[in-house]
């Protein structure tokens, strides 16, 4: 396998940051804790004086599914076909072009998927939000206003927000067209619109979804469901991107197209351990992988056996018998090689 470096898996360096990088073990007042001293996660909602839940707080994401692939649950995305052509042809260059790798703004979905902790600070008439990756900031008007009439596009739109019984909604239109909605090169126009909606079932969790409405991207809406997890007694950092620097290092497109018919041959489903299995699927000129702890993946092919993740340093060979049928798959990492033993149909 060759060891291609590419722009998302040095991206993926420069954005998740790790626990390492806050500022730890500084008790948050007036929560709710258990006898050994941490943050009783399932304690009671915390309520404002009007009885609305509270969403002030740290919170992160648990994992990194979304920031690499928005539309990870969504079995057949509904692409225009001018979007398709550009998420393959981003695909096809490894993320080279991102915005994140000119250290340029993340719009909503993409900055609410990111690892890295943000903080909602809710007062009257408006909730903020404080990104630490990047140190961004967006706001939520809640007093009532309407959009503007004249909107200049902008990456992180215009935000208004209303209670719903207990679930506050986002409404955000007004983006600019810069953005990408994910790692993986999902693009979006100024036609986008998103609704959010978030709901805090108990102090540690707050249940989370978004529905991404772009008709000149998508052919209708989808809706990504996910959880939020409080992280208490710790806070942000100032986190500035420095990336230019490293801009000549990306890769691009390496130039190796195989024919749909050929990446037909390796769809399938792989047995990499009892009850763990790897699930490869062609669309087009593109192969997808789902499984290990990962969501649904493109594959960046090395060569006609050969491919490479656009998330990881993960490497993948499709072994052949004599005959040329797939047998396995062989999966390289830092841990070593592992062998997935493909099912039969």
């Amino acid at each position: 396998m060759k060891g291609t470096c590419t722009a998302a898996i040095v991206l993926a360096s420069l954005l998740f940051v790790s626990p390492a990088a806050q500022w730890l073990d500084y008790p948050t007042a007036g929560i709710p804790r258990l006898p050994n001293g941490k943050a009783n996660m399932a304690g009671p909602t915390p309520r404002k004086a009007n009885g609305q839940p509270d969403l002030s707080g740290i919170w992160q994401v648990p994992g990194l599914k979304y920031l690499i692939n928005i539309a990870a649950d969504v079995k057949d995305v509904p692409f225009q076909p001018w979007a398709e052509a550009v998420y393959k042809e981003r695909v096809a260059n490894f993320g080279k072009d991102d915005p994140n790798n000119r250290c340029l703004p993340s719009i909503i979905p993409e900055k609410i998927a990111v690892t890295s902790p943000w903080k909602i600070v809710e007062t009257p008439g408006v909730a903020i939000v404080l990104y630490e990756s990047r140190t961004i900031f967006r706001q939520i008007f809640t007093d009532g206003r309407p959009f503007p009439k004249d909107m200049n596009p902008a990456w992180q739109g215009y935000s208004v927000g209303t209670w719903d019984g207990d679930t506050f909604v986002v409404e955000t239109k007004g983006f600019n067209d810069k953005g990408w909605l994910d790692s993986a090169g999902h693009p979006q126009t100024e036609s986008l619109r998103l609704t959010e909606r978030l709901r805090r079932r108990d102090f540690g969790h707050m249940d989370f979804e978004m529905t991404i409405d772009d008709p000149k991207v998508f052919t209708k809406p989808f809706t990504v469901k996910t959880e939020r997890l409080l992280a208490p007694d710790t806070d942000l950092l100032e986190d500035v991107c420095e990336n230019e620097r490293d801009g000549r290092h990306f890769s691009g497109d390496n130039g190796i197209r195989l024919s749909p018919a050929l990446l037909a041959t390796y769809a399938g489903v792989y047995e990499l351990a009892p009850g763990r299995d790897v699930v490869v699927t062609a669309t087009g000129d593109l192969l997808f992988m789902r499984g290990l702890n990962e969501p649904k993946l493109p594959l960046l092919a090395q060569s006609e056996t050969e491919f490479m993740s656009t998330a990881t340093a993960n490497g993948f060979e499709f072994v052949k018998d004599a005959q040329g049928k797939v047998t396995h798959l062989v999966v390289r990492g830092d841990a070593g090689n592992q062998k997935a033993v493909r099912k039969a149909p």
